[in-house]
């Protein structure tokens, strides 16, 4: 029997389900009714939310992205000074990552990037986490090398999950975390000398 949930409910539950779906399957091997038998509804109620398995695609892409966004600015937002930003910005990532692995898969494995749509969603995300960053790093360059230098971040903390994920051991995330942390502070705060 099929709980009955408002239309808000039921998106997010598909949402939820989904990410599983097609972060084990891929997304040309899911179905709509893979979804819809993972998450107890009929095909049609999963028309309901969204209109193609592609809109349904980017609709994940960009809501694991806001998750991933709002974990990392809430967690650096209580920081006092730029080192503890750092440590907290790769804290809240590894963390995601560990707790999340189907989110990550979905977000940054190979399928989301060969095709455009998919990789425009991606981009969107890695621009949004870079920004956020790049507004966290107080040396004195221009503003298009804080860009980049952040996008070296999320590049780096990105193949590292990818790393730890491909192994199939366990990790201990504040540990990976710390250790990045301490990197990329150590190379920003060589930058202002």
């Amino acid at each position: 029997m099929t709980v009955r949930l408002n239309a808000t409910a039921r998106r997010e539950q598909l949402v939820d389900v989904a990410v599983g779906v097609f972060a084990k399957n891929g997304y040309h091997a899911a179905s709509m009714n893979d979804v819809a038998v993972a998450a107890g509804v009929t095909k049609p109620v999963v028309y309901q939310h969204f209109a193609s398995k592609k809109d349904l695609y980017i609709a994940l892409l960009d809501e694991v992205g806001r998750r991933l966004l709002t974990r990392i600015s809430k967690a650096t937002a209580e920081a006092v000074d730029g080192r503890t930003q750092t440590l907290a910005g790769f804290s809240a990532y590894f963390h995601w990552v560990a707790d999340d692995h189907d989110a990550f898969l979905l977000l940054f494995g190979s399928g989301p990037r060969s095709d455009d749509d998919f990789a425009d969603a991606v981009r969107r995300v890695t621009d949004g986490v870079a920004s956020a960053i790049a507004s966290l790093i107080t040396v004195d360059i221009s503003a298009e090398h804080r860009e980049t230098l952040a996008h070296a971040i999320v590049g780096m903390a990105e193949s590292a999950s990818r790393k730890l994920i491909d192994s199939g051991t366990s990790f201990e995330p504040d540990r990976i975390a710390e250790q990045l942390a301490v990197l990329a502070w150590s190379g920003l705060r060589g930058l202002g000398r």
